[in-house]
């Protein structure tokens, strides 16, 4: 059997929000790195998942594979095309392959749309059959997220956060895409409605050969989803690794203080685990540190790690990661 082919390849991608200062004469002081030097591919039909802390640039990764910010820098090939170059009206085309969820389900749906309006939107963008047709893809659409036919002609604040969330899914799907950037779409949900929603991306993903790149904060949640799993800090990847040897056996220090965090139903095992403390605060995207960007924070840093920066390399087979220490194991 042969192994799946990269559907998504991101090679040093960077994006970079410039800093300016002044009124009129406005003049670039600095730049937020948002993301810096980023590399890694997504498998065909496969789930990466893309976790760190709020503010490490894991949005802004997702949005610039998609090309709704343009890179600063860096490669994006999806289907063997780059994505880089291609113009807006040739981008407009593509995008009917590569959708987003977004994390708010209040703030993603116009209030003054009706559910027809809202997920039949994709298929009016990219002309894709008839009035008549669209709105019974609207209809299939609805009952494949689970949702009554009834709900077309209703608006989203007559609907739950859960039934919102849907409905956003249901957009996604309107123009059949094969890659999907999943933005943390159930932060925003009550804890009875996560499990629902995840296990609706599970079922939809092996019903239409869908591939995700998921972006979460909860760590038991990308364990259960991802077949691998991409761990980001102030912009930049610091390990990559399937879910297993990255949950059983990570190599970079703030993966291990990322897993020890994760509450464990046993407190026997709690009290046994060895617990990661990080010092400091995380840094500012616009002051990154010299060297490691982890350093000002890792209990393992030493003069090497102040002033050389890891390279991005893989350590095991399928397992990545930048840190002087695990590179050296």
């Amino acid at each position: 059997m042969s192994e799946p082919s990269a559907l998504i390849s991101v090679r040093n991608l960077k994006k970079y929000f410039p800093v300016t200062r002044g009124i009129l004469l406005q003049r670039q002081v600095g730049a937020v790195k948002a993301v810096d030097d980023v590399s890694f591919d997504i498998l065909r039909g496969e789930t990466l998942g893309l976790v760190g802390e709020s503010g490490c640039g894991k949005t802004t990764a997702g949005r610039t594979i998609l090309q709704l910010y343009r890179p600063t820098s860096g490669s994006v090939r999806f289907n063997d095309v780059e994505l880089t170059r291609q113009s807006r009206s040739a981008l407009r085309e593509l995008r009917a392959d590569m959708q987003i969820i977004f994390q708010d389900p209040y703030a993603s749906l116009n209030p003054r749309w009706t559910i027809a309006r809202i997920v039949g939107e994709p298929l009016r963008v990219h002309h894709i059959g008839t009035a008549q047709q669209q709105r019974h893809r609207v209809e299939q659409l609805l009952d494949l997220v689970n949702l009554e036919k009834s709900f077309v002609n209703r608006y989203p604040h007559e609907l739950s956060g859960g039934q919102r969330q849907r409905v956003g899914i249901a957009r996604a799907l309107a123009s059949n895409p094969q890659f999907i950037v999943c933005d943390e779409p159930i932060t925003a949900l009550d804890v009875s409605i996560q499990a629902q929603v995840v296990n609706l991306l599970e079922a939809l993903q092996d019903q239409l050969q869908l591939t995700y790149l998921f972006i979460a904060h909860d760590l038991s949640m990308v364990r259960h989803l991802c077949d691998r799993v991409a761990v980001m800090y102030l912009g930049s990847l610091v390990e990559l690794a399937p879910r297993q040897p990255l949950y059983t056996n990570p190599l970079h220090p703030y993966t291990k203080a990322l897993m020890a965090a994760v509450p464990l139903p046993d407190p026997v095992k709690t009290r046994a685990r060895q617990r990661v403390h990080l010092q400091g605060e995380l840094r500012s995207l616009t002051d990154l540190p010299s060297g490691c960007r982890f350093h000002p924070r890792c209990p393992l840093a030493d003069a090497e790690c102040r002033q050389a920066t890891p390279k991005w390399q893989e350590v095991q087979p399928g397992h990545w990661a930048a840190c002087h220490k695990a590179c050296s194991q």
